[in-house]
């Protein structure tokens, strides 16, 4: 490391006993885990525990709502019914009820008609600055859609919806274009761009232009589209909805706010951990010889946390949650769907790996942390996995979680900028620095 860049770290050190003081809310969090309150939202809502009347957490199974609606009883409408749900989902959430039937088939009309990109937008913005990584080139997409927007900064209701709403359509599209520019230039591989297909939902457009020969089945584009919908929404707190907000809060454009969200769920502590859960998979089937044999799982999982094995972070990804205790019901969910796919595919072993992961890491954190927390398996833990299993390819992972968040960033931004209570986010850090005297130039020690 460079003299300065060694300067430049110790000046930016902060002494951790300075978050001894609980007036720090550091990470916005209480000294409990808890999450600062900052904001009211009726968009969605995450249950993972209960306060007693000392204000203890009490454990709970995890329960996740969509305009109050248990997200166990969206999917399994979608289910009995046998049709896909994204695009329902994305009403649900903007406008806060279900569709009618009619409603329903011209909304989806709407968001297929509006998916194709702006002309010349894949060839400028996209082919002209590759970039290996397809969540940058997503930010930098989203940023560029300013530039084709005939009334970027126009802040009315109607205004702010047709923006929303042509994100929504788009992400697909750019996240599709992005990859097959990424895997031309950086993969040297050949250069096949796809449009959306009319009457096409969002799942299969999607598996359409990714795919060289535009091919999916019926359950491949059902499995992605239920992805997509637990994707969809998580609440104002997590941190890529608060940044949307926050960022909101200034009364910036929209797709100021909506890139701003994509570089947070970028990062591998939120959306960028589906990766990360990856990753660590591939350590521990390469390093644990019997998967069958738990307490050679069980000493992995030691190394892990230790920093001797996986990615040296001591983190298990997929495992613990800010707000699940006892269970998420997006990783249940996904699990239960992994196991139809795994069976099929020829990959229960596999499955069967990660379900004795998600058991024994509770045990082996205790026994190497002496923490009481309870946690649990998290939406990371599968998601990963089961985009594996229907062939897409890693670089993936996190823009598909961005493409389905695209509507809940939406929804949150309209509430906040709609709020009239709304005041810009501006919380506290408290300085700590010395005061010190102004040394001329002349006088500086060059030591």
């Amino acid at each position: 490391m460079s003299a300065h860049a060694l300067e430049l770290e110790a000046n930016s050190f902060v002494d951790p006993k300075y978050y001894a003081n609980d007036r720090v809310k550091r990470g916005l969090r209480n000294s409990d885990g808890t999450g600062v309150l900052v904001g009211i939202t009726k968009i969605g809502n995450v249950q993972g525990y209960t306060l007693d009347g000392d204000g203890d957490k009490i454990p709970q199974e995890g329960h996740l709502f969509y305009r109050g609606i248990d997200i166990n009883d969206l999917i399994e409408g979608f289910i009995r019914e046998d049709r896909l749900g994204y695009e329902e989902t994305v009403y649900l959430l903007l406008f806060g009820d279900l569709p009618t039937a009619a409603q329903l088939a011209q909304f989806k009309e709407l968001i297929n008609g509006w998916s194709e990109l702006p002309e010349n937008f894949t060839a400028d913005m996209i082919i002209k600055a590759p970039s290996p990584d397809v969540m940058n080139k997503l930010a930098r997409s989203i940023l560029a859609m300013y530039s084709y927007d005939p009334e970027p900064e126009a802040r009315g209701m109607e205004a702010e919806l047709f923006k929303s709403l042509c994100l929504i359509a788009r992400t697909p599209m750019i996240v599709a274009h992005a990859f097959a520019v990424k895997r031309h230039f950086y993969d040297r591989e050949g250069l096949y761009l796809h449009h959306s297909q009319p009457g096409m939902s969002v799942a299969e457009n999607f598996l359409y232009s990714i795919r060289r020969d535009n091919s999916f089945t019926k359950e491949e584009a059902a499995l992605l589209d239920l992805c997509l919908v637990l994707h969809a929404e998580h609440g104002g707190g997590n941190n890529s909805a608060f940044v949307c907000r926050a960022i909101s809060s200034t009364g910036t454009d929209i797709y100021s706010a909506i890139a701003a969200a994509v570089g947070s769920l970028k990062g591998p502590k939120h959306g960028g951990a589906n990766i990360a859960v990856s990753n660590m998979f591939k350590h521990i089937r390469q390093d644990v010889k019997d998967w069958k044999d738990e307490d050679e799982i069980k000493a992995e999982l030691r190394r892990i946390l230790r920093g001797d094995a996986g990615d040296g972070s001591g983190l298990i990804y997929g495992m613990g949650h800010a707000v699940y205790t006892l269970s998420d019901p997006r990783a249940i969910l996904l699990k239960r769907f992994a196991r139809t796919v795994a069976e099929m595919k020829g990959r229960l072993d596999e499955l069967q790996l990660i379900e004795d992961v998600e058991r024994l890491s509770p045990k082996v954190f205790f026994s190497e942390t002496e923490s009481d927390k309870v946690i649990c398996a998290n939406v990371d833990m599968y998601s990963g996995f089961v985009y594996d299993m229907l062939g897409i390819p890693e670089e993936l992972f996190t823009p598909l979680f961005a493409t389905a968040r695209m509507v809940g960033w939406c929804a949150h931004r309209i509430e906040e900028i709609t709020n009239p209570m709304g005041r810009i986010m501006r919380p506290a850090y408290r300085s700590v620095l010395k005061k010190r005297p102004y040394t001329p130039l002349t006088e500086r020690d060059e030591a």
